[in-house]
């Protein structure tokens, strides 16, 4: 059985991220403290040999990959942008204040911020929630996403071999949603994975493992 593993990078700290604002498919630069957690993400995976590379074609997660990469001791490869690891697309709330959303949202189910709906309802439904008061109900659903990640995991299958190590740099909520789906429930998703964090999983042909989660430590 053919066996991937992957280093999941969240990016590093943007401005939306220090201004707590929602931030999806649209993009902020990373501040002067997310270029210097992109590089300690790239100290601690410096030794690691990465077979392929892949980045969410968002520009905070394209610049925290080039970091990572351009420290790497072992890796020559380029990176490969896809959409397919974005974040959630928060439709008419992209760009709106973080906790006045997450109330909007939550509030109507008894859940007035993020980390009561998680802890209630699970991450999935947060985003059934927020289509269903998006007056454009454009922001993404639960089963919009996982159609999405799904064509890329089959990707990542189909472009590596047994055995292979690979970096992938994506987002918070993306991270976090793969671990609440295929962690069995061994890990607090309640608690954000931290910019510049890594969460190891492993592919296989038949499903996805969770080996770590919202790690900053050397691999």
């Amino acid at each position: 059985m053919k066996t991937i593993t992957v280093y999941l990078v969240r990016h590093g700290q943007t401005y939306f991220n220090k201004f707590n604002r929602m931030q999806g498919w649209s993009d902020s630069p990373l501040t002067a403290a997310g270029i210097a957690g992109a590089e300690e993400a790239a100290e601690r995976l410096k030794h690691l040999t990465f077979t392929h590379a892949y980045s969410s074609d968002t520009t905070r997660a394209m610049r925290t990959c080039e970091v990572i990469l351009g420290k790497n001791m072992n890796t020559t490869v380029p990176y490969t942008t896809t959409p397919l690891f974005r974040e959630v697309f928060y439709g008419y709330f992209e760009g709106a204040d973080s906790a006045q959303t997450w109330y909007q949202v939550g509030a109507p189910h008894g859940a007035p911020t993020f980390k009561a709906l998680v802890s209630q309802y699970g991450i999935d439904k947060s985003k059934d929630f927020m289509n269903a008061i998006d007056p454009f109900h454009d922001a993404e659903t639960a089963t919009q996403y996982w159609t999405r990640l799904g064509k890329g995991f089959k990707m990542l299958r189909e472009q590596n071999r047994n055995g292979d190590n690979v970096l992938l740099v994506s987002h918070g909520t993306t991270i976090r949603s793969i671990v609440e789906k295929f962690g069995q429930g061994q890990f607090d998703v309640t608690v954000a994975p931290r910019n510049a964090s890594v969460t190891k999983i492993q592919l296989t042909d038949t499903g996805i493992d969770v080996l770590s989660y919202n790690q900053l430590k050397v691999f």
